[in-house]
């Protein structure tokens, strides 16, 4: 077992997405970490979430758009984006069984892992 290196600054970040609830950018972090007086190079934070990323404790979502958003939540699950404003959402709902065995033999894979990004419009957007 590979031992975990959480400098001041990884906790610091680790725990900024862990109170998330949004999936937040690397700018995000960085912004949010500024509301708190806390101010670190830009490096230092990519370089953190990569860390934290490849560590295991957080996830890296890349959800068709130019950036990454990252996830503290490390459980199977999926996430909603909405197409007008972006907000992103968690769907605990598990995919059915029966397609991942469609999948599995159309594909010739062994499934082991899922991760889908649904779209649509969120409640806001729609009654804009």
């Amino acid at each position: 077992m590979t031992k975990i290196n959480l400098t001041v600054q990884r906790k610091t970040i680790l725990e900024a997405i862990q109170e998330s609830h949004d999936h937040p950018t690397a700018a995000d972090i960085i912004e949010r970490l500024r509301d708190k007086g806390v101010s670190f190079a830009y490096g230092t934070v990519y370089n953190s979430l990569r860390y934290l990323t490849d560590a295991g404790l957080i996830r890296e979502l890349k959800l068709g758009e130019a950036v990454s958003r990252y996830d503290a939540r490390m459980d199977d699950h999926h996430h909603i984006m909405c197409k007008e404003c972006g907000r992103v959402e968690e769907v605990l709902t598990e995919l059915p069984q029966e397609w991942m065995k469609k999948i599995a033999a159309e594909t010739k894979f062994k499934v082991q892992d899922a991760h889908v990004v649904l779209e649509g419009v969120c409640e806001l957007c729609a009654s804009k």
